[in-house]
């Protein structure tokens, strides 16, 4: 199942957008960016596998879900993700499966699949800018955690302790701050 081949987890991590950019490989890829910088890797997938098999690993992409979005388009942005992380996987590079959701219509086709007790990715960026979204992104992890019980979770962007800490005696929380954070000197 999918999830269950990375056993490693990133000490640093470098947006796709600048993957090419650098000689340092010693950092693992991820994909927390728009979706048209996204859509590059999924219209020429094979195009960049010499590229990022460079990394230790990829955290799986990560498209929009919507609340506005037909659930349709939902359930594909999912699948995306997933189908890139499962050819990067059958090309031996090193994948932490990204979870992403939006309401309990989507829990199903977010958590299928994925491995219990795995490591798995999660971002936060654009879920907790006011409270209808927070509530969601709340329930949304909440399944997520009394589903799939992961070993390590690794947070991109805020974590902020009312939400998080209730986990932190059942699995590991890793937390990578937006590149936005850093950039404006809000986190280390």
């Amino acid at each position: 199942m999918f999830g269950l081949l990375s056993k490693l987890m990133p000490q640093r991590l470098i947006p796709f957008s600048q993957a090419s950019k650098t000689k340092d490989y010693e950092q693992w890829v991820h994909f927390y960016e728009k979706d048209e910088v996204i859509l590059r890797v999924w219209n020429q997938p094979r195009k960049y596998l010499p590229m990022l098999k460079k990394f230790h690993g990829v955290i799986s992409p990560d498209f929009s879900v919507q609340r506005n979005m037909p659930f349709t388009l939902q359930a594909m942005s999912i699948t995306m993700g997933r189908a890139l992380g499962n050819f990067w996987q059958q090309n031996l590079i090193e994948v932490i499966p990204n979870v992403r959701f939006n309401g309990e219509k989507t829990y199903d086709i977010a958590f299928d699949g994925l491995d219990e007790h795995a490591n798995l990715a999660i971002g936060t960026l654009g879920c907790l800018r006011n409270k209808e979204e927070r509530k969601i992104f709340e329930a949304g992890l909440e399944e997520m955690m009394n589903r799939l019980h992961p070993k390590n979770l690794i947070v991109y962007g805020d974590m902020p302790p009312n939400i998080f800490d209730q986990y932190k005696d059942e699995t590991n929380l890793i937390n990578f701050p937006s590149r936005i954070s850093v950039v404006h000197g809000r986190k280390k």
